[in-house]
């Protein structure tokens, strides 16, 4: 489950946060990110875990993006749907345990997600099972200055910092191995390589082909013998 669930004080910092320097400056990373990791387009379809308020979802619905978002906070699910409208889909659920099918979507993000989360790699997987095309993901960087300090200040202050697990660029690719396999991955930082203060990376779902062992019978005289077998397509995460 969601080691945080955003409630109203909680919700009311992190929008506090979002509306701050710093968050701008993510909000400005996350948005270049996009373009390059991602390369979203459009009448695509989007799902964004942990949608929050929506703040992310208005920027790509002006990229022409079908939008898609699902929040554990029924609070936050509320906001979006005030500041969304018909625009957006929009569903109550954990990250670790979407509701929605296999492959429904061609892009799936976590912006500011991962970090709250108490299973990742759950989070993980479920994002690249409904994921068709490409996982983009976005946290904060473990490494940095900036998260440093934050994480201290939590430790005595009543702040939503002491909440956050942030993460570096290795410990994030290695999360995605064990979530996907060896895949194609992609990643930037805002600032100083890996240890700038935000990190960005984008994982490229792949197919494995694998053999089902179908048996079809046909006549042969007086004897039935079985033949060929089927080829279908799977995505193969590790277990």
């Amino acid at each position: 489950m969601m080691g945080l669930i955003f409630d109203i004080e909680s919700a009311r910092r992190y929008e506090s946060w979002y509306r701050s320097a710093r968050g701008r400056a993510m909000d400005r990373f996350v948005e270049k990110a996009i373009y390059e990791l991602l390369d979203p387009r459009p009448k695509e379809r989007v799902l964004d875990i942990g949608c929050g308020s929506g703040n992310h979802l208005l920027f790509f619905n002006k990229l022409g993006i079908d939008i898609n978002g699902v929040d554990a906070s029924p609070y936050m699910i509320d906001i979006a749907k005030r500041r969304l409208g018909a625009r957006c889909t929009l569903r109550k659920g954990m990250a670790e345990d979407l509701p929605f099918d296999d492959n429904e979507f061609d892009l799936a993000v976590l912006i500011n997600t991962l970090e709250f989360l108490d299973d990742p790699l759950k989070a993980l997987r479920e994002a690249g099972r409904v994921a068709k095309r490409k996982v983009f993901i976005c946290v904060m960087n473990s490494l940095s200055w900036r998260c440093i300090i934050d994480r201290l200040q939590g430790l005595i202050s009543e702040d939503l910092s002491r909440h956050i697990i942030p993460y570096h660029i290795w410990g994030l690719k290695s999360y995605v191995r064990k979530a996907y396999g060896p895949i194609p991955v992609a990643w930037r930082s805002e600032g100083r390589g890996a240890f700038g203060t935000f990190l960005g990376l984008s994982a490229t779902m792949e197919y494995t082909v694998r053999a089902d062992n179908l048996l079809l019978k046909i006549s042969m005289g007086k004897k039935e013998q079985p033949v060929g077998g089927g080829l279908t397509t799977s995505r193969m995460f590790p277990k």
